[in-house]
């Protein structure tokens, strides 16, 4: 099967590909050549090329691309990104790259999709969608980067690069104002200390009202947010030959967002909450569907939630803060034979919330989560040196996490008191190699491998006041009845890793302008302690084989990238969540193919279009005990049944349980059909200066938030408008913008366990203008 579905990506890309090639020239000859694109240069294979001689889907955003489209945060990329999707479950941001992301949230638990910022690993996702601090560019990596990035990467990476500390000193500042009293301020500044010592500093603040209201008082400030950034920067040239950057960086923020939920509405009935329930129950409901329902305890009465975009009926506390610091410390050193490259980074990271799980007004369980990292990390990385047949990469990579969590609770409005907890440290130790021979002018074979050491230890859960009932999970999946108090520490034992992650690729130049590619890479996701669960059974490490052709095409005016790709995706670690416990499980196989387009013509100098599409299947091959929600079953007597209810979060009829089912063939959570933008941008002169105006519309199709397909989203797209004006001295701008100008709502997050069913709703049409200065 594995076979057939290559060979029909593979001829579908290829006709593709011929049209594209056929086209190319009339474009090109179309073009002045006086205004193209400039060559797109990336760092996928950790070191500068460019994209047309990378074997790697890659999605490159420049400065421009990303002020165009009002880009602000790192999530907004997905509006320029085919297959790329930024969900979220509570706070904890997590993206899907071509269907494979995670929305595991518990201590250890990790990213599929691995961010790095000026080379520095992101491991907190409580901190993965961040304010965007004078970025040069963002490059997405699609498919597995196990070999040069290392085990969190099953999905592909997020490379961001920003700015670093210049002796040409210079300086600018922006700030913007629109809709629901929302206000951002940005500031840069460099200057040379000396020709060869220069320091930058960059601080940013962001504020606003937001845009929900609690029904219940009429507040249309609950949402209120704050957020700010301070970035320091010292550069130094210490010889011709080595050069050190350090830096700085706090962040703050304060934004309720996440936490302002409202209940689900089952409009279409899918999510099928009395599906499991016995004829017997059924009767006694009255009910068989859940159709048109709010998926909160059955009975609840209408006047204790809120249901309609924007509007919420919760019980308070509703926040979430965090609060970060980071050092690092980057040094270059040229060796002669090859480029030596360091970096360290020590990162403490807090992110404490609280939130309301029944999603109703009735005060029956609020959650408190304080989530605190503390992160060490040091890579080498050594570049051989260009101009040679083989090229190669070699590095050392160590990273260490101190995971905690401190767990609270408050019942029937009751004082918040401890409900367990837990604690992981993960350490990482890497090596890997790859390396590019150039066989003759035309053909190039790459080779690749990492190996990694995975150790998770000095693991403990804390027993809440409902363990001594029900016992926890041993090691090897039993039932251990609790004999301790609740507050005691249960250890959970070390859990050890290794893994080999190759990777092989032959890529052919048709001509110096396109590149056709064939590669082979290997995943890998440790296998992690399910703490969160209160269980000592460890969770197996997910392995995805990933099989993808491709053709790129770059004359500077016209560029094009094509990929078919295949993944063999194993052991997906996927979560469920009852009474507040995160609970994860493997599911035993997955298989993704599918077809991506990227395609950027410069018209003229004045006028530049963009577009891309990304298809995507996206199927569980083996999933029989998936998590399934629905109302208990009264009728139920035995204790054993999970739809007995005495196991929902009410322990009452009408209470939402727990049960399995057999999502084989279902599709992957998360993972939409279809995704697609297309984008433009015109430049005119106009009262001396240079006016722009661009747009750019994403569509993505409808999807699944969970892997049982009981709540889905529907497709819907996203329009952005700017129009800014540059004065004749590039020193001044303003601009006016829109997001989401045509005004569909839709969920950004489904969140589900057996005490409510909750949205959170994306934000309506937003408008402001801003206003820019630079100075050099």
């Amino acid at each position: 099967m594995m076979t057939t579905r290559v060979t029909k990506a593979a001829a579908s890309l290829l006709a593709i590909e011929a049209v594209f090639v056929t086209a190319a020239p009339a474009l090109a000859q179309e073009s002045t050549g006086e205004g193209g694109a400039n060559e797109i240069i990336v760092t996928a294979q950790r070191r500068e090329e460019a994209s047309r001689d990378v074997p790697i889907s890659v999605t490159t955003l420049g400065q421009d691309q990303l002020s165009t489209a009002n880009v602000r945060q790192l999530s907004d990329t997905a509006k320029l990104t085919p297959g790329l999707r930024f969900d979220a479950q509570g706070p904890a941001v997590q993206p899907t790259i071509r269907g494979v992301g995670t929305a595991i949230t518990t201590s250890g638990g990790g990213p599929n999709v691995g961010i790095y910022v000026d080379g520095f690993f992101q491991a907190n996702t409580y901190l993965s969608d961040f304010d965007l601090l004078n970025v040069h560019s963002i490059q997405v990596l699609k498919g597995p980067q196990g070999t040069l990035f290392g085990r969190n990467t099953t999905g592909g990476a997020i490379i961001v690069t920003t700015a670093e500390p210049s002796t040409d000193t210079s300086a600018q500042a922006k700030v913007s104002y629109g809709r629901f009293n929302s206000l951002k301020a940005q500031a840069y500044a460099t200057y040379g200390i000396s020709d060869r010592v220069a320091l930058d500093i960059e601080g940013l603040y962001r504020r606003g009202d937001g845009y929900f209201t609690e029904i219940g008082t009429g507040d249309d400030k609950i949402g209120q947010y704050e957020n700010w950034s301070l970035r320091l920067g010292l550069k130094a040239e210490l010889t011709d030959d080595v050069s050190v950057l350090l830096r700085w960086v706090h962040a703050e923020t304060d934004d309720p967002t996440t936490q302002l939920v409202n209940a689900y509405v089952d409009k279409s009935g899918d999510a099928g909450f009395f599906d499991k329930v016995s004829p017997a129950g059924l009767a006694i409901y009255g009910l068989n569907s859940s159709k048109g329902l709010p998926l909160v305890g059955y009975g609840t009465p209408a006047s204790a939630y809120a249901t309609r975009p924007g509007e919420i009926l919760l019980n308070k506390p509703l926040s979430f803060r965090t609060n970060s610091d980071a050092l690092q410390g980057t040094i270059n050193a040229d060796l002669g034979f090859a480029d030596l490259t360091s970096y360290t980074q020590y990162r403490k990271d807090l992110s404490p919330y609280y939130g309301d799980l029944d999603a109703t007004a009735i005060p029956a369980f609020n959650i408190y989560v304080g989530v605190d990292d503390e992160t060490w990390s040091q890579e080498f990385l050594l570049n051989s040196k260009p101009g040679s047949r083989l090229q190669w990469t070699a590095g050392l990579n160590y990273f260490q996490i101190r995971d905690t969590w401190t767990i609270g609770a408050s019942f029937g409005g009751a004082p918040f008191a401890p409900f367990g907890g837990s604690s992981t440290k993960t350490t990482s130790y890497a090596a890997f190699l790859d390396a590019t021979y150039e066989v003759n002018d035309r053909f190039f074979v790459t080779l690749g491998g990492r190996y990694s050491h995975d150790v998770v230890g000095d693991a403990y859960f804390t027993a809440n006041f409902t363990t001594p009932l029900t016992g926890y999970t041993g090691p090897d999946g039993e039932n251990v009845p609790f004999t301790g108090n609740p507050g005691d520490r249960i250890p959970v034992n070390t859990l050890k890793n290794d893994s080999f992650t190759p990777r092989v690729v032959l890529r052919y130049k048709p001509s110096e302008d396109s590149s056709v590619y064939g590669s082979f890479t290997r995943g890998y996701k440790a296998g992690i302690l399910n703490v969160g669960g209160y269980s000592q059974q460890p969770v197996k490490p997910e392995k995805i084989n990933a099989f993808e052709v491709g053709y790129k095409f770059d004359n500077r005016t016209l560029q094009v990238d094509l990929a078919g790709f295949y993944y063999d995706y194993k052991n997906l670690q996927v979560s469920s969540y009852q009474d507040g416990a995160a609970q994860i499980r493997n599911a035993a196989s997955s298989e993704i193919y599918g077809l991506e387009a990227q395609v950027r013509y410069a018209v003229s100098r004045d006028f530049n279009l963009n577009a891309g599409v990304a298809w995507t299947h996206a199927r569980y091959k083996s999933f029989p005990n998936a998590p399934f929600y629905g109302y208990c079953d009264p009728a139920v007597t035995d204790f054993a049944n999970p739809m007995n209810c005495a196991y929902s979060g009410t322990q009452n009829p009408g209470g939402i349980v727990q049960a399995s089912t057999d999502a084989s063939g279902y599709k992957m959570q998360r993972a939409p059909e279809f995704t697609g933008n297309v984008g433009a941008s015109y430049g005119l002169d106009l009262g001396g200066g240079r006016l722009l105006v661009s747009g750019n519309l994403y569509y993505t199709s409808s999807f699944y938030f969970d892997p049982e397909q009981q709540f889905r989203q529907n497709g819907y797209e996203v329009l952005s408008l700017r129009a800014q004006w540059t004065d004749p001295s590039e020193t001044f701008t303003v601009a006016a913008f829109g997001d989401n100008v045509t005004g569909r709502r839709y969920r950004t997050q489904v969140l589900f366990n057996t005490l409510g069913t909750g949205s959170v709703w994306n934000s309506p049409v937003t408008y402001g203008v801003e206003l820019g200065v630079k100075f050099r």
